[in-house]
């Protein structure tokens, strides 16, 4: 083959240290687009991003080019550098060790993006313990 090709899907899901509320609606999607653009400069394409006060997801179409371990590594550091920067919360912002990485295939992107995109009314019922406990359990961990 002359050229490379993936189509690779992740869904990526992590908290604030702590699981702290400390994602302000206000500035949230500042953050979302500046989160976007880490993305986007590594030669990915963002398809869906949302989150709560304590956790975000990203939903991605993943160029295998880099680790995807470096690009959340990246993601969260110069987010929180973003946020404290900005001084947009009281104290220091740190992001939670870790994060979870699930893929999905084509048939399946609209559907992700839409839960991604409907969190706040889905955390109305759901915390994000028992969100993310659901996600496990899905892919039978």
């Amino acid at each position: 083959m002359e050229k490379t090709y993936s189509q690779l899907y992740i869904h990526v899901v992590f908290s604030v240290q702590q699981r702290a509320p400390l994602i302000n609606k206000r500035w949230r999607d500042r953050l979302f687009q500046y989160i976007i653009a880490i993305v986007q400069n590594h030669g990915h394409k963002m398809l869906a991003i949302g989150g709560v006060e304590d956790h975000i997801h990203l939903f991605f179409n993943f160029k295998p080019s880099e680790s995807l371990s470096n690009l959340i590594k990246e993601v969260k550091r110069d987010s929180s550098i973003w946020i404290n920067r900005n001084r947009l919360v009281m104290g220091r912002f740190s992001w939670q060790e870790g994060y979870g990485a699930f893929s999905y295939n084509i048939s399946q992107i609209a559907a992700v993006c839409g839960y991604i995109g409907n969190q706040e009314v889905h955390h109305r019922k759901k915390t994000f313990a028992e969100e993310y406990d659901d996600i496990l359990r899905k892919y039978g961990n």
